[in-house]
C-alpha cells in the first residue's frame, strides 16, 4: 500500500482493537450487543470505505463501486458471525472442555475459509468489470485489513489455556 494509506491503515487498527476488544467488555444483554456492534460496524465500513477510495483513485461512476458496496453487504454478515464466535469463545472461556474448545476452533476455521473465499470471489466480479489492477489492489486492500482483524483480535483476546 501507498505509505499515506499504511498511516490511515493504523486508525484502522486502533477501531479494529476498540472494536474487537469491546466483545469482551459489553454487557451481555444482546440488544445492547448488536446495538453496539452495529454501530461499530457502521462506523468502520464508514471509514474503510473512505480510505479505500482514496488507495484505489477511482471516479464515484466506476462500476467497482456498486460491487464493493454488495461485497461489504456480504462482508458484514461474517463480521456479524465472527462477532457470534467471539462471544460464545467470551461466555465460555473459564469453563472450556475439549468439546467446547473443538466447535469453536471448528467455526473459526469454516469463518476464515469463508473470509477468504469472499474476497476471492468479489476479485473475481471487480476483474470483470474494472480490471486486473483495480481488483488486485482491492485484493490488497482487502487482505490488508482483514490481516488487521485477526491481529486485532488475537490481541485482544486470551489465548486458550492462558488462564488455566
Amino acid at each position: 500500500m501507498k505509505n499515506k494509506n499504511l498511516l490511515h491503515g493504523k486508525k484502522i487498527l486502533i477501531v479494529l482493537v476498540i472494536f474487537f476488544g469491546s466483545v469482551f467488555t459489553l454487557p451481555l444483554n444482546a440488544q445492547s450487543n448488536k446495538e453496539e456492534v452495529d454501530m461499530l460496524q457502521s462506523l468502520f465500513g464508514a471509514e474503510k470505505k473512505e480510505l479505500l477510495a482514496e488507495f484505489l483513485n477511482l471516479e464515484s461512476s466506476n462500476p467497482f463501486w456498486v460491487i464493493y458496496d454488495d461485497y461489504e453487504t456480504e462482508r458484514k454478515t461474517l463480521g456479524l458471525n465472527r462477532m457470534k464466535i467471539l462471544t460464545e469463545y467470551a461466555d465460555n472461556f473459564s469453563t472450556l472442555d475439549d468439546a467446547k474448545t473443538d466447535e469453536i476452533i471448528k467455526q473459526t476455521m469454516k469463518q476464515m475459509k469463508s473470509s477468504d473465499a469472499l474476497i476471492d470471489k468479489y476479485y473475481k466480479k471487480v476483474r470483470k468489470t474494472s480490471g486486473a489492477k483495480v481488483a488486485a489492489q482491492f485484493f490488497h486492500f482487502e487482505n490488508y485489513i482483514l490481516s488487521a482483524i485477526r491481529y486485532a483480535i488475537y490481541e485482544n483476546i486470551p489465548a486458550i489455556g492462558n488462564l488455566d
